[in-house]
């Protein structure tokens, strides 16, 4: 059986060169202001303009650091996604290794589930839809492939993986939970009747 620890990509902490501390200084502080600025109005209506005044940096220095609202968004979002990820990899089953896989792909959607209902509004920005994968849906994706191969062989693992998380996307979340009134109960009854549709 392949676990999720022998294909998921793990960070090289040794990969990167250690921040300078008045590099670290400045982020802090500029994640700082974008929360706090977050809180007040919601992230829909804060610039990176907003952001650079609040935190006393010029707006080249905030694109430079974070390249975009979207990355700014994943750095507000860092220490949730990190221990998302952390549980799938290393915590305790079901999310985490140790259990079956069609088991550990309805945690999966429980779990994010959770966190989208905390944070969407500011995933959305960090994940937008008309972007390529990147940041954690990549690894999320893995994850779910991984598990989709083990569960049911049958299936392309990674088409349907990919699928079963265009059905968790934030900005669709929203949409769901906003726009269409849907209580998170009936998101987490379909996602578990999707996962049984496909590995039952």
């Amino acid at each position: 059986m392949i676990g999720v620890v022998d294909e998921l990509p793990l960070l090289d902490p040794g990969a990167a060169p250690a921040e300078r501390a008045d590099a670290a200084r400045n982020r802090r502080r500029i994640l700082a202001a974008a929360a706090e600025l977050v809180a007040e109005r919601g992230i829909e209506r804060v610039s990176m303009d907003d952001v650079a005044r609040a935190a006393s940096v010029g707006t080249g220095t905030l694109y430079r650091r974070f390249g975009d609202r979207a990355g700014l968004a994943l750095a507000l979002l860092d220490d949730h996604t990190r221990g998302f990820q952390n549980a799938l990899i290393s915590g305790p089953p079901p999310l985490g290794p140790g259990a079956p896989a069609a088991e550990r792909l309805h945690a999966f959607g429980d779990g994010y589930l959770d966190l989208l209902e905390r944070h969407a509004e500011i995933l959305a920005v960090a994940v937008p839809l008309h972007r390529g994968p990147h940041g954690p849906d990549q690894l999320n994706a893995t994850h779910l492939a991984i598990l989709v191969r083990e569960a049911n062989p049958a299936l392309d693992p990674e088409f349907t993986a990919w699928a079963l998380l265009a059905t968790l996307h934030p900005t669709r979340h929203l949409q769901a939970r906003h726009g269409l009134g849907w209580p998170v109960e009936r998101l987490r009854a379909g996602w578990h009747a999707l996962v049984d549709a496909l590995t039952g």
